[in-house]
């Protein structure tokens, strides 16, 4: 009996660690086999070709500014993300007329299909008939034959800022819950003897409010940051990673990469793998996560 009992946490465990190994561990292995493989278009292996995939992958003509792009527009995204969400979560943590509406309307960014969402705002911004060009022709800000100026997805400068709107505007709702969900769980008590300290409201803030959200913060963040470096239906929808790569992050090269050469595709799936690994480990490092909050 006390075996039995002794083998009985495995019961409760097991299924939840084949379960892991099965959707997690599984999938890695053979993306790391196959990027070490030969597999032609139609998915037949033909041999081995390490490190020959690995070798063609560093030298195509646009990987690292690829790369760089990727980490620039996670720092934007994930950046932009959380300062919009403090601040809608702190004046939604606030008492005022139509704040569950208000709470509401936050949601449908998040509820709605990120590739439908994308396609909308390509829609908006279509050089001719685009709602925005529209307002900008109104506002003086371009003529009626816009032309070049008129075709903001058609050029870098214009398309990666809006790229970076439209990731924003999809992470906001999330992050913004998880952190009302954190001041949730600050004691109220807390800022009463703040006040009769005399702690000004943005000393409280800083030294108060930041600090105890600080889990809530880490885990919204993370997750941003894992989400957004593997995000691909919002480029691909608007830009195609296009004019050329000038808008292409590394899950774009690896979508191209795949109707091209399976095996390279497979390299750069462990790269960007890899590279999450690396930021999550950096950010983890900064962040502090498993300091204790004074």
């Amino acid at each position: 009996m006390k075996r039995l009992r002794a083998l009985e946490p495995i019961a409760w465990v097991g299924p939840a660690v084949v379960l892991i190994a099965l959707v997690v561990l599984w999938p890695v292995i053979e993306m790391i086999r196959s990027s070490f493989l030969r597999i032609n278009r139609w998915g037949l292996v033909q041999g081995s070709n390490f490190p020959d995939n690995y070798d063609k992958l560093f030298n195509e003509k646009d990987f690292w500014d690829i790369m760089f792009r990727s980490v620039i527009w996670v720092v934007a995204v994930v950046g932009l993300t959380v300062l919009i969400s403090l601040a809608l979560a702190q004046l939604f943590n606030q008492r005022f007329p139509g704040r569950k509406v208000a709470r509401w309307a936050l949601i449908a960014p998040w509820a709605a299909s990120v590739l439908m969402t994308a396609i909308i705002f390509k829609w908006m911004l279509d050089p001719e008939v685009g709602v925005i060009n529209q307002i900008r022709v109104k506002l003086g800000l371009i003529d009626a034959m816009g032309g070049a100026a008129a075709d903001q997805l058609g050029d870098a400068a214009s398309a990666m800022p809006w790229l970076v709107f439209v990731a924003v505007f999809v992470s906001v709702p999330f992050t913004t819950y998880a952190l009302l969900a954190g001041l949730a769980t600050i004691p109220a008590d807390v800022y009463e003897a703040a006040k009769m300290d005399g702690a000004t409201k943005f000393r409280t803030y800083w030294s108060i409010t930041l600090p105890l959200l600080r889990p809530a913060l880490t885990v919204a963040a993370l997750i941003n940051m894992m989400n957004v470096f593997n995000s691909f239906p919002i480029i691909w929808a608007m830009t195609h990673g296009q004019p050329g790569y000038s808008t292409a992050t590394s899950t774009i090269l690896m979508f191209i990469l795949k109707n091209r050469d399976i095996g390279e595709s497979a390299a750069m799936s462990v790269v960007n793998f890899a590279m999450v690994v690396v930021l999550t480990g950096i950010f983890l490092k900064v962040s502090r996560w498993n300091k204790e909050v004074a």
